[in-house]
């Protein structure tokens, strides 16, 4: 690929939405990822008695097996909307940008 051909690329309208509009909802659903990791993290170091409360008096299971299974559930959600609008929006800038190239090529 020419460095004009990557020029062309990057001028892209359609290229520059598609980065933006991606780039933005990828940290914004880092960000979340990361507050939810910490925040369980910061609670282990600060306040460990949480956690380890019994879910009730009769059970052996404590408070963290259930929070640990949600942060787990929560990661594969934001995963699973991550590629639900890759698949929908994402694809088709990607395929309107190809046409745009396409269409400067002939």
């Amino acid at each position: 690929m020419t460095k004009e051909q990557v020029l062309e690329i990057k001028n892209n309208p359609n290229y520059q939405k598609l980065v933006g509009t991606r780039s933005k909802f990828a940290w914004t659903l880092t960000i979340m990822i990361l507050v939810v990791y910490y925040a369980f993290i910061l609670l282990i170091a600060f306040s460990p008695e949480t956690l380890g409360a019994k879910v009730s008096p009769d059970h052996m299971m404590t408070v963290g097996i259930p929070v640990g299974i949600a942060i787990i559930v929560f990661a594969f959600a934001l995963t699973g909307i991550y590629v639900k609008r890759a698949n929908s929006e994402f694809d088709g800038l990607l395929i309107d940008l190809k046409n745009d190239l396409e269409k400067g090529m002939k």
